[in-house]
């Protein structure tokens, strides 16, 4: 086993292949896995196992958050602090707590789906070492990458090297740390 490794690096020729290569290593039983591409591929999320993201759900409740913080906050000015009756309106007039309720719902939404996106990615990150690999930067371009890390429980050099081999990549590279 080689010292200092951050994992193993495939490259292929299409998404196809790499969509296979990623299906293949999921069933061997790996789960540290990563794949690069220069375009989205939508079916590598299954490929690596990869599931739902709590994303939604927190935006929901960042949401959710933002409507009952503008409700309260006017409640509390308009009911509590300082009740002031303008037009003999009362002083809970639901229907003008609409427009600010609605725009911090917004607001508070969509900073959590910023915010939730950059955290849960681990972003920024603006290092990594498969940049190590001189032909990695063809991942921007024409080629796709499927990571094994060194860190994933079956990890073995010479058996996830052989494994690789096997899924036919047009090479393996190590990657250093």
């Amino acid at each position: 086993m080689k010292e200092n490794l951050y994992g193993l690096l495939a490259e292929f020729d299409s998404p196809t292949e790499l969509v296979d290569a990623a299906n293949a290593v999921r069933e061997a039983g790996y789960t540290k896995t990563d794949a690069f591409s220069p375009f989205p591929i939508h079916e590598i999320d299954e490929a690596l196992g990869i599931k739902r993201s709590i994303l939604p759900v927190l935006i929901f409740f960042g949401g959710l958050t933002g409507t009952l913080l503008g409700v309260s906050l006017q409640v509390f000015v308009h009911y509590i602090d300082y009740p002031l009756n303008v037009g003999g309106r009362p002083f809970l007039s639901w229907l003008s707590f609409v427009p600010p309720a609605y725009e911090l719902t917004i607001l508070l939404a969509g900073f959590t789906a910023v915010f939730g996106m950059l955290f849960l990615n681990g972003l920024p990150r603006p290092y990594h070492p498969v940049f190590n690999v001189p032909r990695f930067a063809l991942a921007t371009r024409e080629k796709f990458f499927l990571l094994i890390e060194s860190a994933d429980p079956k990890y073995g050099y010479d058996d996830t090297r052989a494994l690789l081999q096997r899924l036919d990549p047009q090479e393996v590279f190590d990657v250093p740390e």
